[in-house]
């Protein structure tokens, strides 16, 4: 199977994409309008385009076109229904699966009328259309309600066997923590207020909580001054460690630092973080929006509630920070959730079986 990923080359989920199903045996060529992410395996073709942002998902056309009619895909999986949506609908030589992202479905057809229109439009001419979530498809559908079936192709984990559970010592650090890009609709200030009134009540039971409790934030963005000044307002700032961006291969060793893990966003499509964070048997507390609660098991796994709730969300984080047996129940419980649904290897398959499934029905059309 030759397949073309038309995509960002700069995302680590384009990679992983790509290198896993090259391990597999698929042919897999990546075309791009952005530099490539060191760390694609040689087996993997990239093609880069001198062209940038929105326009220039336009003024790429005629060269992908090109490219693609030379490459002779069996089959196109564009990713993103906006940018990369648009490219692969007028350079389209193969059938076509376009997978939702996110953004591209939440928050740019809102931007206004026509750019509804345009991922509608993309969204129709493919010959298939695959999400991440349960949550997202329904948003996707939405926007295209004449959509048939949505695949729902969920990114997976590798699968740790190693058991990760970790007993703290009385009175040691008890670390709050989560792994997401600085940006307003992931919540990260509803986190820190959250963390602010989770001290407060700690603070009425038991003193030693002043030197104990820590949060920790792993990610860049555009609003990290904004949310250092709020943690400064709000009187947490000494307890809350801006870590930055990581290396996606250091995320695990981030997330081996925390106790409990949250995820308090305003919108979310699915929650890779989440499924990540379960896999190292962390407890999580999540927002109840968008793909969240379906890679969390509410009181199983974790816990879910209201979002842009802090005073939810601490008392969530109270009841974990106060029971560690708590921590260790959920945690382990999420550990097998994922492992029995979110694996990588049967996601891998899963999306091939998605290819091998437009391909036939495209034979048949």
């Amino acid at each position: 199977m030759k397949i073309v990923l038309l995509a960002s080359a700069y995302s680590i989920h384009t990679q992983r994409w790509a290198n896993g199903l090259s391990k597999r045996g698929v042919k897999v060529y990546v075309v791009s309008q952005h530099k490539p992410l060191p760390g694609y395996l040689d087996s993997v073709i990239l093609y880069t385009f001198p062209y940038r942002g929105l326009l220039g998902y336009f003024t790429m056309i005629p060269k992908v076109k090109k490219l693609l009619l030379n490459l002779n895909p069996d089959l196109i999986n564009a990713h993103y229904a906006s940018g990369y949506g648009t490219t692969a609908r007028f350079s389209k030589v193969a059938p076509l699966l376009l997978s939702v992202w996110g953004s591209d479905v939440y928050q740019f057809p809102a931007k206004s009328f026509i750019h509804k229109w345009l991922v509608r439009k993309n969204l129709d001419f493919a010959d298939a259309v695959a999400s991440t979530s349960q949550a997202m498809a329904i948003q996707t559908r939405t926007i295209a309600p004449s959509l048939g079936q949505i695949h729902i192709t969920p990114f997976g984990v590798s699968i740790d066997k190693l058991d990760v559970t970790k007993r703290r010592l009385q009175n040691s650090p008890i670390i709050i923590g989560t792994v997401k890009s600085l940006e307003y609709v992931y919540g990260i200030d509803i986190l820190l207020k959250s963390f602010a009134l989770l001290r407060e009540k700690l603070l009425r039971i038991d003193s030693a909580y002043e030197n104990r409790l820590q949060l920790r934030i792993i990610g860049g963005g555009g609003l990290q001054k904004d949310l250092e000044s709020l943690a400064l307002k709000i009187g947490i700032r000494e307890k809350v460690t801006f870590v930055g961006r990581v290396d996606h291969s250091c995320v695990n060793g981030e997330l081996d630092k925390l106790d409990v893990f949250a995820a308090l966003s305003r919108e979310e499509s699915f929650g890779v973080a989440v499924i990540e964070a379960s896999m190292m048997a962390k407890p999580v507390v999540v927002s109840n929006v968008g793909g969240l609660p379906e890679v969390v098991m509410d009181k199983v796994t974790g816990l879910v509630v209201p979002s842009n709730s802090p005073e939810h969300a601490a008392d969530a984080l109270m009841q974990l920070v106060l029971d560690q047996e708590l921590r260790i129940r959920l945690g382990m419980a999420g550990k097998k959730f994922v492992s029995n649904k979110y694996s990588w290897d049967a996601c891998l398959q899963n999306m091939i079986e998605v290819y091998k499934s437009v391909l036939s029905r495209s034979c048949n059309d």
